[in-house]
């Protein structure tokens, strides 16, 4: 008897374990979100407090994830940090400059995130500020609440220089209800998925 509880506690902990794989929790996905990473359309400051007249006052990253930088030329900017694009400058221009140094600034971020399921209007939202789950649902019409699962909605995200994907149910109808009150905000990306009640009709 006693083997056969131990080997069922087993089993139990390698399925915890497997689960937890896949779904993080809210705060290891809060601290993915912390590092900002630069994308396409985002507009972005470059100044140099040694050579002002290097700085570029509002440039556009580009569909193909580039900037254009007088004396450095074309650079890629899309999927690295400020702090990266900082490094990558300097290194592109570092033999001009006397002091070493250059800042990047985000000026306005386009966030793209998508919503499917039973909502009224499901698709892509692009906001130009940060979002979270439940400004992105009004964006998309709110639930059909005919169909809608509404406490277990998943956010599906690929985080930068990541290979997979990470998961994590979201009990929606609690935040409706007063019972979760913390902010959960989207990443650029990010795909919530509204899943449908069980029918047996």
């Amino acid at each position: 008897m006693k083997k056969l509880l131990a080997a069922l506690s087993a089993v139990v902990l390698l399925a915890v374990a497997g689960c937890e794989t896949q779904n993080q929790p809210v705060s290891s996905l809060a601290e993915q979100r912390s590092e900002i990473y630069l994308h396409e359309g985002d507009a972005i400051r470059i100044t140099f407090p040694g050579a002002p007249n290097l700085d570029v006052q509002n440039t556009v990253i580009r569909r193909d994830g580039k900037i254009s930088i007088p004396q450095a030329g074309e650079i890629t900017a899309a999927g690295l940090t400020p702090g990266q694009l900082q490094d990558k400058i300097l290194a592109a221009l570092g033999p001009q400059l006397i002091s070493k140094e250059v800042q990047v600034s985000v000026l306005q971020s386009i966030v793209t995130v998508y919503v499917d399921g039973p909502v009224m209007h499901p698709g892509k939202i692009q906001v130009d500020h940060p979002i979270t789950i439940m400004e992105a649902i009004m964006e998309a019409g709110g639930f059909d609440y005919v169909r809608a699962d509404t406490h277990h909605v998943q956010v599906i995200r690929h985080p930068e220089n990541s290979s997979s994907y990470t998961y994590l149910t979201i009990d929606v109808d609690a935040i409706l209800k007063g019972q979760n009150k913390e902010l959960f905000y989207l990443a650029p990306g990010d795909i919530v998925h509204v899943p449908q009640k069980f029918s047996f009709f």
